[in-house]
């Protein structure tokens, strides 16, 4: 069962999400999955309509530094690209990045800010083929360069509340399966 082996993960890793934009609404699968899994973290801040990349790394930041355990980060949106940021710029402690639907860097003028180089931990990047933020080639160019593993789930939009990704069970299987494997 999917529980009891991420709750076996919890001993090896922590698990941090990162909400993009407007954070996660209650429907949002990274808002489902935090209440499925209570003893999984989420950054935190005081603007969330504001993309200020160094903002949302250290929101990541402050909940690393509480955390004894390698974390997985899961990003979605523009907190799946200050998630790549934060593994870029800093040495930290984190064991793996899983990317939902990370938004096309020039989108929110991050050219410079997020560099087309592998990133030091495994990587799994999830990409739509109608994401209105990521153009699907685009998402293919930025998995190459970052050295992760492209999941295609198809027409699935933003894959966010709105295009009905609510408990969202196979990105979670996947997720395990991931962690798993690190």
């Amino acid at each position: 069962m999917i529980e009891d082996r991420l709750q076996q993960l919890s001993d090896r890793y922590t698990i941090i999400l990162v909400p993009g934009l407007r954070d996660s609404d209650e429907y949002h699968w990274q808002s489902c999955w935090g209440r499925r899994f209570p003893f999984w973290k989420r950054i935190k801040q005081k603007n969330w309509l504001e993309p200020d990349i160094e903002n949302w790394v250290s929101a990541i930041k402050r909940e690393l530094a509480v955390s004894p355990l390698p974390a997985i980060l899961v990003g979605h949106s523009f907190g799946a690209l200050a998630s790549c940021r934060l593994l870029q710029t800093r040495q930290v402690n984190v064991a793996g990045i899983v990317m939902v639907a990370p938004a096309e860097p020039a989108y929110f003028g991050l050219d410079e800010a997020i560099q087309p180089a592998a990133l030091p931990v495994p990587c799994i990047l999830f990409a739509s083929r109608n994401d209105p933020l990521m153009p699907f080639a685009r998402a293919q160019f930025w998995a190459t360069c970052w050295g992760g593993q492209l999941i295609d789930i198809g027409e699935a939009g933003h894959i966010n509340s709105e295009s009905g990704h609510g408990e969202w069970q196979y990105g979670l299987e996947r997720l395990t399966e991931f962690c798993e494997h690190i």
